[in-house]
């Protein structure tokens, strides 16, 4: 079992199943959410205006996932979403919204 999320890194966590999944907006992880949705600065546009696709906050948790176990697909990971509804998503995709915002603490 992998360590909890830690706040302080800007880590968040989704239940999959019955499984805590940790989500960390590191260097690489958002250069590969930008290569597949665009602008992180017009994605988080998007989601102020209320915009934002379903799809596209899979997408970024997806590349956000800190360690990927192999049993995790993108579909996988798009239904549990889905279970939560956007509600329960909510809360993990404010910290990474505020992370692209404002960077890591120091």
């Amino acid at each position: 079992m992998s360590d909890p999320a830690n706040r302080l890194r800007g880590e968040a966590s989704i239940l999959v199943g019955h499984e805590q999944i940790v989500l960390r907006p590191t260097f690489s992880a958002l250069v590969a959410a930008e290569d597949e949705l665009g602008s992180l600065f017009d994605l988080v546009e998007r989601a102020s205006a209320g915009q934002l696709k379903l799809s596209e906050i899979v997408t970024l948790f997806w590349h956000c996932v800190r360690e990927r176990p192999d049993h995790l697909t993108l579909d996988r990971l798009g239904e549990a979403v889905a279970l939560l509804g956007l509600s329960g998503v909510t809360p993990a995709l404010k910290i990474l919204l505020m992370q692209i915002l404002q960077g890591q603490p120091a």
